[in-house]
């Protein structure tokens, strides 16, 4: 049977068509803590590219204010940034070094990495989403 998206779920020794959309009838409430402050979250958030210059190479984090001025690893805190980048930045922040970000950082929720996670969008999921375009 081929399924009307195209896709198929493979076991060791059967093929199933993969539904497009599943509808729960009956949900269990659990907690939600955000989507997890990580390296790669961070890098995610900031597509991949240095929030100062926008280069996509040689990528790190940069703490926007400094922890060594009482600056913490949280999302609004966090930035992707190149090595040259956070080297010329030092220990200032943005402002003091004359290095304005492209984008302020923030706290993303689950349906902006809900295409990442998955590894495919599909457009039927859309309405299901809130109307939030992902």
């Amino acid at each position: 049977m081929e399924a009307a998206n195209g896709y198929k779920l493979n076991s060791v020794s059967r093929s199933f068509p993969m539904p497009s959309v599943i509808r729960l009838t009956r949900y269990v409430n659990i907690p939600y803590k955000g989507v997890a402050l990580t390296r790669l979250n961070v890098f995610k958030r900031d597509n991949f590219s240095c929030q100062y210059c926008g280069t996509d190479r040689d990528l790190t984090l940069d703490h926007v204010l400094p922890r060594s001025r009482g600056g913490r690893s949280l999302w609004n805190n966090l930035v992707t940034a190149c090595k040259r980048c956070n080297a010329r930045k030092g220990d200032n922040t943005p402002d003091e070094a004359g290095t304005p970000l492209r984008i302020k950082p923030f706290r993303p929720n689950y349906v902006m990495f809900l295409r990442d996670f998955s590894g495919f969008h599909c457009d039927e999921w859309k309405p299901y989403l809130n109307g939030r375009k992902i």
